[in-house]
């Protein structure tokens, strides 16, 4: 069995005082008392001590901390006996730091959460369960001019899609995504090591991570999805199992701009990044081996922008597609255009495209009654972006629908900048479908409407 799963930096107040007193004590020092004006200059030895003192004294530990407090809730459009009464109740801090040195910066971003609807508080990094999701902990070195390190847990991503990935074969938060939180935990952490060469040629990154990072998927326990192996939705009763790699996996990007043109090629081996085949002594889901050479381009055109990308993801553990456990290897593509259509209103459209390979190989190796996918997947993408009220009220659709599943995923959303601090959201993630077998059809049971309120520091 397949399942197919699919960034306000302001001090505290005192902090500010207090720098303002350092900086007015820095450039009017005292005068000496009495008496001792006669004796002439301190000695080399004082000047360099008092100005040591003073520079360390003006260079707080913690350069910039910034972070949020949010209560967020939602419910369910529909219900299913597999799932929880809600599908979000929970508040969330985030803090972030950063520290910096002569060549070097520290970055830590965590949240703590406390969420009424999670089984376990048990911290899971990995999977961000438990009441610490760890976002960023991580060293960046100016080794030189030409070259950066960052080394650590970081969000790194790749690509022109919007909402669609080809060559961003970073980690995903799928729970995140459907459940309604913020659209940014969409972006799940890396723990990998990113060199980046600056050069007039050419610029390249390549990202190491150690242990594979997978996606975190759709399993029962928070979304419930069909399962075609029962023939029915799962959710918490019957989660899905897997068999994750431990092996390390590699991306590199080379990118350049002619002008205006953004041009960038690609390449990663490792995994697929959500389930992708099945063990059939156990029954667990796999991540087979997976290598992607791609190549994306962004350019100015007519009044807004196109961008367009593809990539051939090749499925070293089905190289000839007769292997119904494994997913085939694929060509994916999409292109895209975005532009002001009025004066506050954006609009944007895409298209993607999954073409499989070996379709006729993969056909002949079904069992008896198992429904075959169809060769091509096609997905039109629509984006509308509204700003009203000087900016503050923001309001955006999204909406995919596949031609090809006649299926789709409605995402409406309100934000609301009440003050400086406080803000308001308020939306709805709507799934549709004909089918219940197709990629937004198995996860149809899990519409729902969400609200937020949000104060930042």
């Amino acid at each position: 069995m397949t399942a197919k799963t699919l960034t306000l930096c302001r001090l505290p107040r005192v902090l500010v005082v207090a720098l303002m007193i350092a900086h007015d004590a820095q450039a009017a020092p005292p005068a000496l008392p009495a008496g001792l004006e006669s004796l002439g200059a301190p000695s080399e030895l004082v000047v360099q001590t008092r100005a040591t003192d003073e520079q360390e004294a003006s260079t707080p530990w913690i350069e910039n901390l910034s972070g949020f407090t949010e209560i967020r809730a939602g419910d369910y459009l529909h219900s299913h006996a597999s799932q929880q009464s809600l599908s979000l109740a929970e508040i969330r801090a985030q803090l972030h730091a950063e520290k910096s040195w002569e060549t070097t910066t520290f970055n830590l971003t965590t949240d703590v959460i406390g969420d009424t609807l999670s089984e376990s508080q048990e911290i899971s990094l990995d999977q961000g369960e438990g009441w610490i999701d760890l976002r960023e902990a991580n060293f960046m070195w100016r080794a030189s001019e030409s070259m950066d390190v960052k080394a650590g847990r970081q969000i790194l991503t790749w690509g022109t899609g919007d909402l669609l990935f080809i060559n961003d074969l970073f980690p995903k938060d799928w729970n995140a995504f459907i459940l309604g939180r913020d659209v940014e935990y969409l972006k799940a952490p890396s723990d990998a090591v990113r060199v980046s060469l600056f050069q007039p040629l050419l610029n390249l990154d390549l990202v190491v991570t150690p242990v594979f990072d997978a996606d975190r998927i759709v399993d029962g326990r928070r979304v419930v999805f069909y399962n075609p192996t029962t023939g029915q939705v799962d959710g918490a009763d019957r989660p899905l199992q897997t068999d994750l790699p431990e092996d390390a996996e590699w991306s590199l990007r080379a990118y350049r701009g002619f002008g205006a043109i953004e041009v960038a090629l690609y390449a990663y081996d490792g995994f697929w990044k959500s389930p992708a085949g099945l063990n059939p002594g156990s029954g667990h889901a796999t991540f087979p081996g997976l290598r992607v050479w791609g190549a994306s381009v962004r350019l100015p055109l007519g009044p807004g922008l196109f961008n367009s990308e593809i990539g051939y993801y090749d499925s070293r553990e089905d190289d000839h597609g007769d292997n119904p456990l494994v997913r085939n290897s694929e060509w994916r593509a999409l292109a895209g255009y975005e532009q002001e259509l009025i004066p506050e209103l954006t609009g944007g459209l895409q298209y993607y495209v999954e073409r499989m390979q070996h379709h006729d190989a993969y056909l002949a190796s079904l069992a008896q009654g198992v429904t075959p996918s169809d060769p091509l997947r096609q997905v039109l993408t629509l984006r509308l972006t509204h700003l009203l009220m000087q900016q503050r009220l923001k309001l955006s659709l999204f909406n995919f629908w596949s031609p090809s599943d006649d299926d789709g995923h409605l995402r409406i959303n309100a934000h609301y900048a009440w003050s400086d601090h406080w803000s308001l959201d308020a939306g709805i993630n709507h799934f549709y479908a004909h089918r219940p077998d197709t990629f937004f059809g198995q996860l149809e049971e899990n519409s729902n409407a969400f609200v937020a309120a949000r104060y930042g520091f």
